[in-house]
């Protein structure tokens, strides 16, 4: 068994019974779905924030999870492509954690990496590509932790019912933990919904009508709470899973992407599945630029001639999404859809400092 295998496996079968968790929601937002062998805490999320900005998890001491995951770009990093601690160059850009804990499938587009605590382990230990470089480096890893006692009290108080609560697998779950707290409903379009009607300028109402119209077809698959269609929370009987093509590519005339970044493809091998990525979510949209899994759009307004030409320069690709058929916008409306894709954004979350650096904000 490898070492990454008896990480996951003792993240199946160990349970914590921590204090519980309150959630900060807005009224009739349903919670995340949370595993039940990593229930919420306090001090677990706690925890979970101190190790998610902690360059001691990388093998150089110079990358934290939050370097990928700036907070004031609604935790991602402005790249085109995210960059690992020994400067290899990541295929693909490092998504927003917005709201993670609602989605079901984890990174731009793997069907069956559904958790957290399982994704975490690829930045730390995996090798290709290398991005925090811990792979062969558990034991010191751990080591290096036991000698803070700060560090070795937040672990005791996270798991209390652990003999010996610094483990991989608890750094894991602290993290998952602490991303699961990454809420974001507080933006002037949330405050329009919940009765404010001046939360939205004129523009930004007209904008949100035609996103939401059938002209534009933006919404099928970025919609609901997230903007996005891939959801889970704990009133959804199932989850709800979708990845598309959008016609960012066609290489051969057939609808080939690239490689690496061959989407579903790359991980199913079906020739139907090439090119199919998961529509991130659109909150705080703003800020999270270049766009596409690749940062290959640079701006929001190239987003919009991306859709309205129906793909990279009207793609025909026939694996291409029926949504992406084109439309025309008059440069009023342009202004309005970009002034509604603005008025998804939380100022508040980017400035929480309940997410913040704890060296910054205690």
């Amino acid at each position: 068994m490898t070492l990454r295998a008896a990480i996951v496996l003792q993240l199946l079968t160990a349970c914590s019974t921590a204090p519980g968790y309150t959630w900060d929601l807005p009224e009739g937002m349903p919670a995340p779905t949370v595993p039940v062998d990593n229930p919420m805490s306090q001090a677990k999320a706690e925890l979970g924030r101190h190790l998610f900005y902690d360059e001691r998890l990388s093998v150089d001491g110079d990358m934290s999870c939050a370097s990928c995951h700036q907070q004031e770009l609604a935790f991602t990093d402005g790249r085109p492509r995210g960059i690992g601690t020994t400067g290899e160059i990541h295929p693909r850009g490092a998504m927003s954690l917005t709201n993670i804990a609602y989605v079901p499938r984890l990174t731009w587009a793997h069907p069956d990496l559904d958790r957290l605590e399982h994704q975490a382990l690829a930045p730390l230990f995996g090798d290709d590509p290398v991005e925090m470089g811990m792979a062969d480096h558990e034991d010191e890893l751990i080591l290096t932790l036991a000698t803070d006692p700060d560090t070795v009290t937040r672990f005791q108080a996270a798991f209390p019912d652990d003999d010996s609560p610094l483990t991989v697998p608890n750094i894991v779950r602290a993290i998952a933990t602490f991303e699961r707290t990454l809420v974001s409903f507080d933006s002037p379009y949330d405050r329009y919904q919940a009765g404010d009607t001046d939360a939205l300028e004129p523009a930004a109402i007209r904008g949100m009508e035609l996103f939401m119209s059938e002209r534009l077809e933006c919404f099928h698959c970025h919609g609901g709470p997230t903007f996005s269609d891939a959801l889970t929370h704990d009133k959804l009987p199932a989850a709800e899973v979708a990845f598309h093509n959008t016609g960012l590519y066609d290489v051969d005339g057939s609808g080939a992407y690239p490689a690496p970044n061959t989407g579903l493809h790359a991980l199913t091998g079906r020739p139907e599945d090439m090119g199919r990525f998961r529509a991130p979510t659109l909150r705080n949209i703003e800020v999270t630029g270049p766009y596409m899994h690749d940062g290959s759009v640079e701006t929001l307004d190239e987003v919009l001639d991306h859709y309205a030409n129906g793909g990279r320069a009207g793609s025909s690709s026939p694996l291409k999404s029926e949504f992406v058929s084109g439309f025309v916008l008059s440069n009023t409306e342009r202004s309005d859809v970009i002034a509604f894709l603005h008025s998804l954004t939380d100022r508040g979350f980017l400035t929480d400092p309940r997410f913040a650096d704890p060296e910054v904000t205690p």
